[in-house]
């Protein structure tokens, strides 16, 4: 509607050596273009969340945590980075918060961050689950 009144306006005060035919493809050009780009950029953004993702155990572990969500993440990772008893309690609390699936498991990334994703299991005896993952565990 807006685009409209502007056109409108537009052809009313076009200089008088612009035909009107000049301005209306002038106009319609930049909204095909305003149209085009938009739809590149929407289905950029579909293709990424399409993509298939496993998860990656790190060292010498066989499985990956998949904590509730980020911020049992970050506070059991910090306990544990303290060491002492706070660690001990932060490799408990990983234990009966987490739950562990096989690594190269097959997951879509719902959405992610810097410290990692936010995943649903697409295959395997643990199909449905949804949780976080820290960063270095995504592949």
């Amino acid at each position: 509607m807006l685009i409209f009144i502007v056109m409108r306006e537009l052809l009313r005060e076009a200089p008088p050596h612009m035909e009107k035919r000049q301005l209306i493809s002038i106009l319609t050009t930049l909204v095909l273009f305003a149209m085009v780009a938009s739809g590149m950029t929407s289905c950029q953004q579909q293709v990424q969340t399409a993509l298939p993702h496993k998860v990656v155990a790190t060292g010498n572990q066989h499985s990956v945590p998949v904590y509730p969500d980020e911020e049992a993440y970050l506070h059991t990772a910090r306990m544990k980075g303290e060491g002492g008893v706070a660690g001990i309690v932060g490799d408990v609390k990983q234990k009966f918060q987490a739950k562990e699936i096989e690594d190269q498991t097959p997951v879509q990334i719902v959405s992610a961050d810097d410290n990692g994703a936010v995943i649903a299991v697409t295959d395997g005896p643990m199909k449905g689950l949804t949780g976080f993952v820290p960063k270095q565990n995504i592949n």
